[in-house]
């Protein structure tokens, strides 16, 4: 019996570093799949998977695993365009920061292939197959959200994946609840952070800024397509999280326009103290 296949379809950022942190698993060649000649020589020349293809249906035909490493709106369209040709009794699963959509785009798949979400957290503020890193997902939380029709040795094989690629974890979730909590912890600081750079004193500013400054804009220089996306298909969840977070900056500046110094010190230590307690009940 020969080798098993993970097919990596996209080898950008996050699917080259896949390909490369998933070399010497188990018994598994890793072919990566690309579009442009660009990555498919940079991928060759540079070792990041075990064969490179420009043949993504061929790929996935081969298959037993695929990571689907493309934006939310091309993963969609592949799983639309290539239903048929994914290898019966296989895997699928995904790298996007939102679950419920792709979830929900991927029932268009025959019963015999099994499609398990995945959101590895992990990233940088650069992209393509050139900005790759085997170690990108050391430390890092992986996501699935598997539902009662996977078969459970196909979710085990994700997680003995994820431990390969040096995740620190693997937390199962549902779509819904993966998308509301990412909503919060990871697209309403990119929306912070781009609408604090929309301020008509930030060029005046330059040169003042401190490390608090930094820290909170270090994400606007975001990919705009892909964010868009993002933003777009995860709209409900993300617009409960903005309307939250106005309802929090509107209580602040009531507090510090009243010029109650007690009561904006009891609000400040109440948000402070709850840091805090994360910070505490975090894991090292």
């Amino acid at each position: 019996m020969g080798k098993k296949t993970v097919a990596v379809v996209g080898l950008g950022l996050i699917g080259g570093s896949i390909a490369m942190a998933l070399a010497g698993f188990e018994d598994y060649e890793i072919v990566g799949a690309v579009r442009s000649q660009s990555t498919y020589d940079f991928a060759v020349s540079h070792g990041v998977c075990d064969r490179v293809t420009m043949d993504a249906a061929q790929a996935v035909r081969e298959a037993d695993v695929v990571w689907l490493c493309l934006p939310p709106e091309a993963i969609l369209d592949f799983l639309r365009d290539h239903r048929d040709d994914f290898k019966a009794g296989g895997v699928v699963t995904d790298v996007c920061g939102i679950k419920t959509a792709i979830v929900e785009g991927a029932k268009c798949l025959p019963d015999t292939v099994d499609f398990i979400g995945c959101h590895p957290m992990a990233g940088k503020e650069v992209s393509g197959v050139a900005n790759a890193d085997r170690d990108l997902f050391r430390g890092a939380h992986c996501i699935l959200t598997p539902n009662d029709g996977n078969d459970p040795a196909h979710v085990a094989l994700l997680e003995r994946m994820a431990r390969h690629m040096g995740f620190r974890d693997v937390v199962r979730a549902t779509p819904e609840q993966h998308d509301a909590i990412i909503a919060y912890t990871s697209q309403v600081m990119h929306i912070m952070a781009v609408a604090v750079c929309d301020d008509p004193d930030l060029f005046s500013c330059k040169g003042f800024e401190g490390g608090s400054f930094r820290d909170c804009t270090r994400v606007a220089a975001l990919d705009v397509p892909l964010w868009t996306q993002l933003f777009s298909l995860n709209a409900p969840a993300l617009c409960r999280v903005i309307q939250t977070l106005e309802d929090n900056l509107r209580a602040y500046r009531e507090a510090i326009a009243s010029g109650d110094r007690a009561a904006l010190a009891a609000k400040l230590e109440y948000s402070s103290q709850r840091k805090r307690q994360m910070n505490f009940d975090s894991p090292v």
